[in-house]
């Protein structure tokens, strides 16, 4: 079978799926520079060398997902599927290589890049956007434990294996509040596994405290990423909502190099 390779770009933050203990979803870029989503992955269970960070180039056979409309859904052609990491782009140069892979297109009207996503010929699902201005970033609270349904499959899929330790859930949503170059204010939430990451190891930093966990939080994704970074979303959408949510759209990740100040010299 044909090995696909992919700039991975986004890992978003562990869910509890009824089939497996926990999925990640990672999407990124194919060498053509078109977006590509791989689901399902269970990603913590791979093996160590095949669990993969963000800018690897990764290689693997993938199939079409075809329980998934989304164009760009694809899956590991089985789940024992080796996945190869045969490459990194780092950050040199204020991430000039990551700049000529990622940034092909760029949205910057939300309501243009909704209407594409509706469109039934069209369909887009992942995106590169740029907002005109970042107004606040926020935590909301959620639920503080996976549902008893997603605990009972938890139960029923380790009878048989050795007990994994998933994931904790994460006690709050985290939110942008943002304008588009045509004034439209949004508030979309970030599901990037970094972001719970950071919220998880400041909370241990200072034992437990949950507000001063969310303050750090916010430091870097609004004070650092609205004041010193060139803000980008990686935004993708839910199989679920796509077609039913007004805005079916959740940021999934962040690109974010300095602001260029000075014209480069030459």
């Amino acid at each position: 079978m044909t090995l696909t390779r992919v700039l991975i770009t986004v890992k978003t933050y562990p869910t509890i799926s009824s089939k497996y203990d926990e999925l990640v979803c990672t999407a990124g870029f194919k060498e053509d520079g078109t977006w590509i989503r791989i689901y399902p992955v269970p990603f913590r269970q791979r093996a160590y060398t095949e669990q993969y960070k963000k800018y690897d180039w990764i290689e693997l056979a993938l199939v079409k997902n075809t329980s998934d409309f989304r164009p760009e859904s694809y899956r590991p052609a089985t789940l024992e599927t080796e996945i190869k990491v045969v490459g990194h782009v780092d950050t040199a140069r204020n991430w000039e290589e990551r700049k000529g892979v990622c940034l092909g297109k760029i949205y910057y009207n939300l309501s243009e890049l909704i209407a594409e996503a509706k469109n039934k010929n069209i369909g887009t699902s992942l995106a590169v956007f740029k907002p005109t201005e970042i107004l606040d970033f926020y935590a909301e609270p959620v639920e503080r434990e996976w549902s008893s349904k997603q605990k009972a499959n938890l139960a029923q899929q380790n009878l048989f294996e050795t007990k994994f330790e998933v994931v904790k859930k994460l006690p709050y949503k985290f939110k942008f509040r943002f304008k588009d170059d045509q004034g439209k204010v949004s508030n979309m939430m970030i599901e990037d596994w970094e972001t719970g990451q950071l919220f998880w190891r400041q909370y241990a930093k200072y034992e437990g405290n949950e507000k001063k966990a969310i303050d750090d939080v916010r430091k870097k994704y609004f004070d650092d990423f609205s004041m010193t970074k060139d803000l980008h979303f990686y935004l993708g959408t839910t199989q679920k909502n796509h077609y039913v949510s007004h805005n079916p759209f959740m940021i999934i990740g962040t690109f974010h190099p300095k602001i260029e100040t000075q014209m480069k010299m030459f």
